[in-house]
């Protein structure tokens, strides 16, 4: 809770006419030390009441204080406190406020009503926090649906684009079995026969490290030529689309340093002839 929802929550108000439960109390005392802001809120709330009610005291007239002081002198002298001193009062040393009844009625009047809007602007607070948590609960949750959609949305087109290109009539499947060093690993290409384009399917390859990859190789009049980088990120594979070859005699995968390299170094993982 920042400064301006705790100045605008109305406690302040109550502990100021010390309406707050302990609770409420602690938590003001301790606003009042973390925030200097606060503190000279509390002390201009507590100026402006007891102003209030300086401001609205009514001096009673000479005749009422006559009567007062009539009242002791009589007292003093039928002797009902005779071990008591009594101190010689001048009317005129002391003023005596008194507060109409009409006035007590107005300033209760008010101070309910002013108690009523605090305790109801606090109520309203807390359904203001009540109702911002569940938006940002609801919010959050939204945005983790959409980004849900989004990797499925993602999902279906790479699946969408493996049915492609497995089925298109101009693709020529071609399996990469296992080299003797790597005898379980497996790979397939399909090499589209009318454009040259190359895609591999690494699904059955080992997963690897992330400072290594695999390197996708053409072997062409006996050399091989970088056909591209295979992406395993996440340990999740996915037809890929490599580099495009007129002509070639056959297809190797090595494992690589991250990156690449312009000629193969890596163990050598699969290979198949055209």
């Amino acid at each position: 809770m920042n400064k301006d929802d705790i100045i605008s929550s109305g406690l302040l108000e109550l502990y100021a006419c010390g309406l707050t439960s302990p609770e409420e109390a602690r938590q003001v005392e301790n606003w009042i030390k973390q925030y200097p802001e606060i503190k000279q809120e509390l002390d201009a709330i507590e100026v402006s009441l007891e102003t209030y009610a300086q401001a609205n005291a009514v001096e009673p007239s000479t005749s009422v204080k006559d009567k007062i002081f009539s009242e002791i002198t009589n007292d003093k002298q039928k002797g009902n406190n005779n071990n008591v001193p009594v101190t010689n009062f001048t009317p005129t040393e002391i003023k005596i406020y008194r507060i109409p009844t009409l006035f007590k009625l107005v300033a209760a009047a008010m101070f309910i009503l002013l108690i009523g809007s605090v305790v109801l602007n606090y109520s309203y607070y807390n359904k203001y926090q009540n109702a911002n948590d569940q938006y940002l609960s609801a919010a959050n949750d939204l945005q983790a649906a959409q980004e849900k959609i989004k990797e499925n949305q993602q999902a279906n087109l790479a699946m969408k684009t493996d049915i492609n290109v497995m089925t298109d009539k101009n693709s020529l499947p071609v399996v990469l079995k296992g080299t003797p060093a790597v005898p379980d690993a497996q790979a397939k290409i399909f090499w589209m026969k009318n454009t040259g384009e190359v895609y591999v399917d690494p699904s059955n390859l080992p997963a690897v490290p992330d400072s290594m990859q695999y390197q996708l190789w053409a072997i062409i009049d006996g050399k091989p030529v970088d056909a591209g980088m295979i992406s395993t990120q996440k340990g999740i594979y996915h037809i890929q689309k490599m580099k495009s070859f007129g002509r070639a005699d056959a297809f190797a995968i090595t494992l690589e340093k991250a990156g690449g390299s312009p000629t193969p170094k890596g163990t050598m993982y699969v290979i198949a002839k055209i």
